[in-house]
């Protein structure tokens, strides 16, 4: 690591020991690759995850101590870890704004806490942390001169624990750092050199606006030899050793004739062709220039005043603009080069122009260098967007096609989606997609109608990344975007296909998109073009398929059309993972609908999911794990993936940190659970520990999930009462989880809590922990899902102790009375057998008689719902019981 941020990472003008890290691809890689390693280090290295660093890390973070949870003893302006080294400190200090940090287990846990803001944190840390190799592992670990990627025999019997542990610690971060490097290569780019083509480009150019008459810049330009080798120079052999590439005699209008030597190094006066031999004096005279054109502006006043005098003369221009596109502008070095020197300026005032060659090849540079996210952010910061926008209205095809596909690369961040927008640009991108018939263009019909379908595709294009926020979405539909993008489906050119696609994908995030494109019956479209050969536009297809079958009607329609049967038929081709990401998403949606799933059975696409829950990247595994879920609804599936062998990986999912990953398979793993075979498999596995233990990570949902998947393995272990109670500490968390704010936690726990207390040890031991008043304290909520569960809980918590009493003392009954004023049928049940319960204790009964209980329960005493019936009933004859008492010792 240390290697890697000295020798690769980007830094500041101010330099390695005080500058910060520039906002770069490759530090924004570097940083990546840093923050995936920390990450998945608790579980990867967990006894290494426990080594206490010599010195700690500190930095000005980000986090609020608020962030920190369990594990963490927390006040308003400090937060410490409950883990601590031998010295008694706490491996993890924050005192607002900054924190120290002794371990990669805290900094694991301190990413996962920080979740949107990793890698600004990662980024603070380096910046602050110069070398952090040193502080991790003390001066003498800096380098390592032994093989880092095994431990010696030596290693292994070392008595001191403690440097064995170091050792190992310094070998993962030696191996870090040769990642880095290898990771770093692609990002690395190599210094400009000219070459030939450069060269030949420039003379040609030359070369035509050379001769007699003011037009020109020159009156002749012409190589030394005829000659030019494979290799495109025409140097002589052992001259090419030492870079030249070729020689050039050019006459100025106020000059004698210049002998210019072209090298990869650039441009500069040789002692010129002598007159016996005809031989080049190779020597160079004067100094070196970065180009041809450069090295003529300073030896010719008259070419340097024509080519100035022509900074407005399109031709002049046109030459500039040929010759800034010799550069490799696909390179970041190129691009930043030209912004640097101010070139960004005078491209983006060229569109001003009423030159249409002019604004051609400005937009031509623009459209390659915009690649670039600095660019994108400069191009907007000197007012380009509108002026590129007002060129969408271009009767010149060519031009808004340019216009439109620079645009489509500028408008990838939020402030330029924005800006197009606010110009209008939106409806103009939308008009392209119609492309109409005036144009001052040839008029050819087979030239016309390949134009007409290049400026749809560039408007799609730009649409498709002005589709990334949702007003331009809605813009986009106000405009009349979605039936001209459904009539595009309809073509069989697969390079339009894929933009549409892709703006489609993005926009049927909304609701209303959704349902416009069930309107204009894109779905049969987006079936057909599954069964497409090109990568791309399969993936597309399924990302879209995937956004639309959250509604259950488009589930249904991608049945009919025939779209699960390509959907499963993808699946087997893993090599491209985003299409296998966009496909096993696609499936997992649409098998929330049972009659999909019985589709997927028969295409044998769930032993393929099942072979994918291993090696795969992490987006594809959520969609794996989430369609597994969806099917293991249903008892054959369940068995299907017991007997597939897709128990283990499973469970061996729970230890990631990924948190839609880890929702995923809580949920399936508890639909497995409720078939005992897979029960009993998960319990060997050790996975309702696992289970248990994502009841403390940090996000709400993760929680919930893990909840509600404890239910079916509580409910089908075979010794539940003792497997519950072998979790230390465990019963105290569940039972504090009912302090949470988030109702989806607080419903599972308490369906949770339902199943631990069918066991009257487990009873005892969540009462001790006060497991009543925390019921009780929720009663006053309208949520019927969490109405239900809690109900069922306070039912089950009745059956131990004074626990009845204690929840009338708790103010819980009058509450759960108005829950029978409910319009769910199973909130209704829950209640009715929690009031029966309650009931038992007569101070619970004239609390019930008070609030109306005995009316509401008599009209559920008619339901078809047996167990309603028998609970209403029970209740009611309580109260009247005590009503009977009450006379009879009142009349005695």
């Amino acid at each position: 690591m240390g290697v890697a941020l000295t020798r690769l990472a980007q830094w500041t003008a101010a330099g390695y020991e005080t500058g910060t890290l520039e906002i770069t691809p490759l530090n924004e890689s570097i940083l990546n690759e840093i923050t995936k390693f920390v990450e998945s280090f608790s579980y990867k290295y967990p006894q290494e995850a426990k080594f206490v660093f010599v010195e700690p890390l500190e930095w000005k973070t980000y986090l609020e101590p608020s962030a920190f949870e369990l594990g963490y003893v927390v006040s308003a302006t400090t937060a410490e870890s409950e883990e601590t080294g031998k010295d008694g400190q706490p491996l993890l200090f924050l005192s607002v704004p900054y924190i120290k940090v002794r371990s990669f287990g805290q900094l694991s846990q301190l990413l996962s806490i920080a979740t949107d803001s990793k890698l600004q944190e990662a980024q603070a840390c380096i910046e602050a942390n110069r070398d952090p190799v040193v502080k991790i592992l003390g001066p003498d670990y800096n380098e390592m001169k032994e093989d880092p990627t095994r431990l010696t025999l030596l290693d292994t019997i070392i008595k001191d624990k403690e440097t064995y542990m170091k050792r190992k610690v310094a070998i993962l971060l030696k191996q870090l750092d040769l990642h880095l490097l290898n990771h770093s290569l692609k990002y690395i780019s190599l210094e400009i050199s000219l070459n030939p083509g450069t060269f030949k480009k420039d003379i040609e150019l030359l070369k035509r606006f050379s001769g007699k008459g003011e037009q020109t810049v020159l009156e002749s330009i012409e190589y030394t030899s005829d000659y030019e080798f494979s290799n495109g120079c025409r140097a002589p052999p052992w001259r090419q050793i030492q870079g030249e590439i070729c020689y050039v005699l050019v006459k100025p209008h106020d000059m004698e004739t210049l002998c210019l030597t072209c090298s990869t190094e650039g441009v500069f006066l040789n002692g010129g062709k002598t007159e016996e031999e005809g031989e080049i004096n190779y020597e160079r005279k004067g100094e070196i220039y970065k180009d041809l054109v450069t090295c003529l502006k300073d030896k010719s006043p008259v070419f340097s005043e024509n080519m100035s005098k022509h900074g407005g003369n399109q031709t002049a221009t046109v030459i500039a603009l040929c010759s800034m596109r010799d550069f490799n502008l696909a390179q970041e070095t190129c691009q930043l080069a030209i912004r640097d020197v101010g070139g960004l300026e005078v491209l983006i005032n060229l569109l001003d122009t009423d030159e249409v060659k002019c604004k051609i090849g400005s937009l031509k540079i623009l459209k390659e260098i915009s690649h670039n996210p600095q660019i994108r952010r400069n191009i907007v910061d000197l007012g380009g967007l509108p002026i590129m926008v007002n060129i969408l209205d271009s009767p010149h095809k060519s031009l808004k096609c340019l216009s439109a596909e620079t645009i489509a690369n500028v408008a990838k961040f939020k402030r330029a989606r924005r800006a197009v927008r606010q110009h209008g640009g939106i409806t103009k991108l939308v008009a392209l997609l119609d492309c109409g018939q005036n144009s001052t263009e040839p008029t050819q019909p087979s030239l016309y109608e390949t134009r007409d379908v290049e400026v749809a595709r560039c408007g799609a294009l730009a649409l498709w990344s002005c589709s990334k926020s949702h007003s331009n979405k809605e813009a986009i539909r106000k405009a009349g975007g979605i039936p001209l993008l459904a009539r595009l489906l309809k073509t069989s050119h697969e390079n339009m296909l894929i933009p549409v696609v892709g703006t489609l994908q993005e926009c049927a995030s909304e609701e209303n998109y959704r349902a416009a494109i069930k309107a204009e019956r894109i779905i049969e479209n987006l079936v057909k073009n599954l069964n497409s050969e090109n990568e791309q536009l399969q993936e597309h297809c399924a990302m879209a398929i995937y956004q639309c079958a959250e509604d259950e009607e488009t589930r249904d329609l991608v049945r009919l059309h025939g779209g699960l049967k390509p959907l499963a038929s993808l699946l087997n081709n893993t090599d491209n993972k985003e299409r296998l990401a966009a496909v096993t998403g696609a499936i997992w949606k649409c098998s929330i609908s049972k009659e999909n799933v019985i589709k997927f059975r028969e295409y044998k696409a769930i032993e393929t999911l099942v072979g994918l829950l291993t090696d795969q990247p992490e987006e594809v595994l959520v969609n794996v794990v989430g369609a597994l879920g969806e099917c293991c609804q249903e008892y054959e599936n369940r068995v299907l993936v017991r007997k597939c062998g897709g128990i283990q990986p499973l469970v061996n999912l729970l230890v990631g940190i990924n948190q839609a990953l880890l929702v995923n398979v809580t949920k399936a793993v508890g639909a497995c659970a409720v078939e005992p075979e897979s029960m009993a498999i998960i319990d060997r596995l050790d996975g309702v520990r696992l289970l248990w233990s994502l009841l403390k990570n940090p996000h709400p949902d993760v929680k919930a999930s893990a909840a509600w998947a404890l239910c079916p393995c509580i409910e089908n272990a075979k010794d539940a009462g003792e497997m519950v109670r072998s979790f230390v500490g465990g019963l105290e968390l569940v039972v504090n989880l009912l302090k949470s704010d988030n109702k989806e936690v607080l419903a599972s726990v308490c369906a949770a809590i339902t199943n631990i207390a069918k066991d009257q040890e487990n009873l005892a031991v969540i009462t001790d922990h006060g497991v009543v008043p925390l019921l009780s304290k929720l009663a006053n909520t309208n949520n019927d899902k969490l109405r239900r569960h809690l109900a069922e809980a306070i039912s089950r918590c009745c059956m131990w102790g004074r626990n009845r009493v204690a929840f009338g003392e708790h103010k819980a009954v009058a509450p759960l009375v108005r829950y029978l004023k409910s319009n769910d049928t199973n909130v209704h049940r829950a209640t009715a057998q929690a009031l029966y319960q309650l009931s038992e204790d007569a101070d619970n009964c004239i609390t019930m008689h008070e609030n109306g209980a005995v009316k509401l329960l008599l009209d559920m005493v008619g339901s078809p719902d047996q167990d309603l019936q028998e609970a209403a009933a029970g209740c009611i004859s309580n109260i009247r019981r005590l009503a009977l008492a009450t006379e009879k010792a009142r009349y005695n």
